[in-house]
């Protein structure tokens, strides 16, 4: 069921990058649990699951975190799990009484997973933000988008997805195994703007080689060149390009019907605009299914520029598994693959709450305790 198999790990429910983090781990055969909180129960029916992927995989508590013996049920459960993560605002798990010390107290083993924009500490790191503030400071936004126009938000794949869930799991998987040797936790600070300026890495070192200039639109891959771009076709579609290596390039050439025109040298950066307008006038010629027949799965680094319904059809994505279907709604599968521990999608989302009873017992908390917690509105 996955390389994470037997792996215990708490999500304090939370929005965006936590729930994406909750989602990879489990995906990767980890037990998450999430805990909601009470407030948000309102009940529903396990046959109609909501249909948030970021939410699959794993099942739901709901807890009043204002209540002292809800709090102290997050930390007995602390006590059974190898990880928990949240994505509050510094200091609000403390004020809580769920905070790191407390916690690493009661399970010295524990690693203790804190996913924000700032970081822990630092000017900002107590102040409000999202996705496009957080890789506006990374130095990840300014690059993005064409000559002479404003920078485009890559929707939050950078900053909540890339940078940020994805690197607390990273994280967290880190310090899982390295608590296996130590035999103890620590804290994971994973903050968005680090993980999206770490994201920036290669393009960095292009600046320091000087081959990256910082005038947007301008470079190899930020639709400066005219062989990385995307092209609109005759039938207002779009296909994309990434003929970098002169052999791809060649092969451009040839089956753009280019080959022996008098163009600029590929790599002769001022003479860029005037190939991309060859170039764009050429794709206008033909719809994108034409130029799918004459591109697709050659060496010219091609691509059909796909909505998602469409993504879900393309026969490549449909041979390799990579969108599957749960509870009746389309969605990516679990990646990576393995050869020997292959994830899957066990259950679809949970309605907050809805495990309560169930995965309390599991966790060693006896039903007669779960029914004095419930009378002392500690759980939903």
């Amino acid at each position: 069921m996955g390389p994470l198999e037997g792996i215990r790990i708490l999500e304090i429910a939370g929005i965006g990058p936590g729930p994406f983090a909750g989602m990879m781990l489990s995906d990767m055969g980890a037990e998450v649990l999430r805990i909601d909180r009470a407030g948000n129960v309102r009940g529903g029916d396990a046959a109609q699951p909501p249909i948030d992927p970021l939410a699959r995989n794993r099942r739901s508590v709901g807890v009043d975190l204002k209540n002292p013996e809800g709090v102290e049920t997050v930390l007995r459960l602390a006590e059974k799990a190898d990880g928990l993560f949240e994505g509050f605002r510094p200091g609000v798990m403390e004020r809580l009484g769920l905070g790191p010390d407390v916690c690493l107290e009661r399970s010295p083993r524990l690693v203790y997973g804190r996913m924000t924009g700032w970081g822990q500490d630092g000017p900002l790191a107590h102040a409000a933000g999202h996705d496009i503030n957080y890789i506006s400071v990374a130095g990840a936004l300014g690059p993005i988008g064409r000559r002479g126009e404003a920078p485009v938000p890559p929707l939050n794949l950078v900053g909540d997805f890339g940078g940020g869930g994805m690197f607390l799991a990273f994280g967290m998987v880190c310090a899982l195994l390295e608590a296996q040797r130590s035999g103890r936790g620590q804290v994971v600070d994973a903050a968005m703007v680090d993980g999206a300026a770490a994201l920036m890495a290669m393009v960095h070192g292009f600046r320091a080689m000087g081959v990256w200039s910082e005038e947007r639109g301008t470079n190899l891959l930020d639709t400066g060149a005219h062989f990385y771009d995307v092209f609109e076709t005759r039938d207002g579609e779009y296909v994309s390009i990434g003929s970098i290596e002169p052999q791809f390039y060649a092969e451009l050439l040839r089956l753009t019907g280019l080959e022996g025109e008098d163009l600029p040298r590929q790599m002769d950066r001022e003479k860029w605009s005037e190939a991309k307008a060859r170039l764009q006038e050429v794709f206008r010629s033909k719809t994108r299914a034409e130029w799918c027949e004459i591109m697709e799965g050659s060496d010219v680094c091609f691509g059909p520029v796909l909505s998602l319904s469409e993504a879900y059809e393309h026969p490549h994505n449909v041979a390799r598994g990579t969108f599957i279907e749960v509870a009746g709604h389309k969605q990516p599968g679990p990646a990576p693959r393995f050869s020997r521990t292959q994830p899957e999608v066990a259950r679809p989302a949970a309605h907050p709450g809805q495990h309560t009873d169930e995965a309390l017992a599991e966790w060693g908390i006896e039903n007669d305790e779960i029914g004095r917690l419930r009378d002392a509105k500690a759980i939903a």
